[in-house]
């Protein structure tokens, strides 16, 4: 990452192990169950990961900021446009910006889930050239051998991602899968490795995954990604058609039935007949014919 910098690179560092640093710090072999005793390892690990990262850039002469984020952060527009400022900011003075969840007050309801998510979304934040997912293992494997390169996250490549069975950790390959399918969706290539030196020497080292033709637009990469839904509307295959194929706008004769509860101005999932989400959406209206505009609606 110094040598990113130094090449006068923007970099973005999106980090994990606040939370293992505070177990260590307390000698706790397991990662706690509840809440506040997460909350206090991530309150004693988040100074000493940050003093860790001060001491190493400032041997480059670099300059490191802390970044703490909870969902609800990006969440809403006004605090996302806030927050990407800021980045935007530090980057053009030169300054990496050293980003973790807030885990000291985070509760469930305004958490990522875990820092490979995270990372995505400060990757779709910015509008970033390149996510790479640092990992204990070298990359998506297939029978013992590393994928080289994934053009589409297909059911055969989730099959094979699995959780993790690390003490100190969350997610596991499955939660890198996700990630990879938000930032490639956006129009951002991604890559899964165990080592960043290899990259900048130019090897083929770990998995890419092929990002979707054209970049989102920022609004509709903060509909699609990162709001969760207040409901889902489950449409017929004519509507599916209309939205997919004719860039049209969902109407509400094309909708089969609507789970949750939303109103105007909410953020919903939209499902084909057999369940499968292939769209997300701003409601326009609750009680006019047009349910969601086609410039508030993301095709996935």
């Amino acid at each position: 990452v110094a040598t990113l910098c130094e090449q006068k690179r923007q970099v973005i560092v999106v980090t994990s192990g606040a939370i293992a640093a505070g177990m260590a710090a307390l000698n706790l072999r397991q990662r706690p169950k509840h809440l506040h005793e997460l909350q206090a390892c991530a309150a004693i690990g988040q100074s000493k990961l940050m003093a860790i990262y001060d001491g190493v850039f400032a041997k480059r002469g670099i300059i490191v900021a802390q970044v703490l984020l909870t969902h609800d952060d990006l969440k809403n527009r006004d605090r996302h446009l806030n927050a990407r400022n800021t980045l935007s900011e530090l980057l053009a003075r030169g300054v990496v910006p050293v980003i973790n969840e807030n885990d000291t007050v985070a509760v469930e309801e305004i958490k990522f889930g875990d820092n490979d998510r995270l990372g995505a979304l400060a990757a779709t934040l910015m509008d970033a050239d390149l996510l790479v997912i640092l990992s204990h293992v070298e990359g998506l494997l297939q029978d013992g051998n590393v994928v080289s390169v994934v053009p589409e996250i297909t059911r055969e490549i989730e099959r094979l991602a699995g959780g993790t069975d690390r003490a100190t950790s969350v997610g596991g390959m499955k939660s890198k899968i996700e990630a990879a399918r938000i930032v490639t969706r956006a129009g951002i290539p991604m890559i899964i490795a165990n080592t960043l030196t290899g990259l900048l020497d130019g090897d083929e080292a770990g998995t890419l995954f092929l990002p979707k033709t054209g970049k989102l637009a920022s609004r509709k990469r903060w509909i699609a990604f990162f709001q969760k839904p207040a409901g889902i509307l489950v449409v017929d295959d004519g509507a599916r058609t209309a939205l997919c194929e004719g860039g049209k706008s969902l109407l509400t004769k094309g909708v089969l039935r609507t789970e949750g509860k939303f109103a105007a101005g909410d953020i919903v999932s939209i499902h084909d007949s057999a369940g499968n989400e292939f769209a997300r959406g701003l409601i326009k209206t609750t009680d006019g014919s047009v349910l969601v505009h086609r410039d508030d609606l993301v095709i996935l």
